[in-house]
């Protein structure tokens, strides 16, 4: 592990930061610059498609494709962020399993609250099905709000009567709304992205006025995992939402699903999105597309649900 590595990134994203709530606009178009300093990797290629009712991203290796679909979650707090702020982690995923993958541009609060994603996400994942892609050949992943809406998607589909996908990957996961872990307060010196004033104001927009308490809000704390599939969770020790990913992986195993915490040390919320940078980011990424090679096997070739 590089220390000078860890050290460089957490400096750079403590950048000094306006006090108080920022609107929605700015939220966003700091969210793009942010992200946009990001390396995508250049063995894919990008295409605008459409799936469910939902603009996404299909992204492919340039070479021969391997059998198998991961559908994306950009992360964003609800509020923010696009198929395009999360290419460089959509694209490593694809880059490192030679699997294509579709992310999702799903509705954003305060436009579009609580449960619009989900709604989303279950129509897309739905989308994948209808089109004859077998459930053993996709997965759900995600970063951030995207990975708790992985699992949320997983949860929806699961409780309409369809078949769960062959597994889910989730960085630093948004998975409890109601954010009573340890680690809110326990890691609130550490975290240089995230207070708990400001995972309240983009959180009221996407609750607008709903109770948390709910387990599509709050899975961690709330949800009934059974016949879950496989799942890694991936995060950071310097992140407040730490806690969301270990009581995720307690719960899951409570369940008797298969699940994989995977915690670095010293690294913030999102770490892998630093892939190329710092060593960590790459170890990680070549965790889950290792993940997801050995859960996602099939030699069909896939359907595509696009118009």
């Amino acid at each position: 592990m590089s220390r000078r590595q860890r050290a460089e990134i957490d400096a750079m994203v403590r950048r000094p930061r306006p006090e108080g709530p920022r609107p929605v606009a700015e939220l966003r178009a700091g969210f793009r610059e942010m992200m946009a300093g990001m390396i995508v990797p250049a063995g894919i290629r990008t295409r605008t498609v459409t799936l469910g009712e939902r603009p996404a991203e299909l992204v492919e290796p340039v070479g021969a494709a391997r059998a198998g679909t991961v559908l994306y979650f950009h992360g964003g707090a609800y509020v923010f962020g696009s198929p395009r702020t999360a290419m460089s982690l959509t694209g490593n995923l694809v880059d490192r399993t030679g699997f294509r993958a579709f992310s999702l541009d799903y509705r954003l609060a305060p436009e579009h609250p609580f449960p619009a994603a989900v709604e989303d996400g279950l129509s897309a994942y739905r989308a994948l099905l209808d089109s004859g892609e077998d459930p053993s050949a996709i997965a759900l992943a995600g970063d951030s709000a995207g990975g708790g809406l992985a699992v949320t998607t997983c949860l929806a589909a699961r409780d309409a009567g369809l078949p769960v996908p062959a597994a889910i990957v989730a960085f630093s996961a948004g998975l409890d709304m109601t954010r009573t872990g340890r680690s809110m307060d326990g890691k609130a010196g550490a975290d240089p992205y995230f207070t708990r004033a400001e995972l309240a104001h983009t959180g009221d927009m996407y609750l607008a006025g709903q109770d948390p308490r709910q387990p599509l809000l709050s899975p961690a704390v709330l949800a009934d995992l059974t016949g879950f599939p496989p799942m890694l969770l991936q995060a950071g020790t310097n992140e407040v939402l730490l806690d969301d990913s270990t009581r995720m992986a307690e719960r899951a195993r409570e369940a008797g699903v298969d699940v994989v915490l995977d915690v670095t040390a010293d690294v913030p919320h999102v770490f892998q999105a630093f892939a190329g940078v710092l060593e960590e980011a790459d170890e990680a990424l070549d965790r889950a597309a290792l993940f997801l090679r050995q859960r996602i096997r099939t030699s069909a070739t896939p359907p595509t649900p696009t118009d």
